[in-house]
């Protein structure tokens, strides 16, 4: 019985540490955001770069390792990664742009989900892929309410419609309908969400 309760006494501070920790970190690096709504929370620990060009709206969650970021666009300073309100990011999720990604409200991102509105070039034998910069920059829009499965590359130029489900692994590589349930690599709309899977 004392083994139990110092047990779950642990688990209860460390819980109270970890929300205290990111909500802490949270309130002191939302200034070198775009913006950063209320009551939106960071896990740490998170990688970023240049957060100057990312938006997060009110009560954003996203979820510990993560990877945001924004690349140079000549001299473009606009938001370049907008989340919405109430969207909530789980664990190791990587967003990347240089134009254009945007988020709805109420969007959720299972664990190990990849969204890029660019791809690399490597075009040039004599260099390495690293080495060669982007190309192919094509805004990535997420509506409304979607949700977004475990392990999904979401492609440049891709828009995935309001309150669609897209199942774990895809690659989402074409724009999807509003609530639709699409899986597969390459991505393959299933049916409307409103059908029923029995018909």
């Amino acid at each position: 019985m004392g083994l139990r309760l110092l047990g779950r006494i642990s688990v209860g501070v460390y819980r109270l540490a970890v929300r205290a920790r990111s909500k802490l970190f949270s309130l002191m690096a939302g200034g070198a955001f775009s913006k950063f709504g209320k009551k939106s929370v960071i896990v740490l620990p998170i990688r970023l770069h240049g957060e100057g060009r990312i938006e997060i709206n009110d009560r954003v969650f996203i979820g510990a390792n993560c990877w945001l970021q924004t690349l140079p666009d000549d001299q473009n300073t606009s938001p370049a990664i907008s989340i919405g309100s109430q969207t909530s990011i789980a664990g190791s999720c990587v967003i990347s742009a240089v134009r254009q990604v945007r988020i709805g409200k109420s969007v959720l991102f299972a664990r190990n989900v990849y969204v890029s509105d660019h791809k690399h070039k490597y075009s040039d034998p004599n260099l390495p892929i690293i080495a060669q910069g982007v190309d192919k920059v094509f805004p990535v829009v997420i509506k409304e309410g979607a949700w977004i499965g475990q392990n999904v590359i979401v492609c440049p130029g891709v828009t995935i419609g309001r309150g669609a489900v897209i199942g774990a692994n895809s690659l989402v590589n074409k724009d999807i309908p509003d609530y639709c349930l699409a899986a597969g690599s390459p991505v393959a709309i299933i049916r409307k969400i409103s059908e029923s899977p029995d018909r």
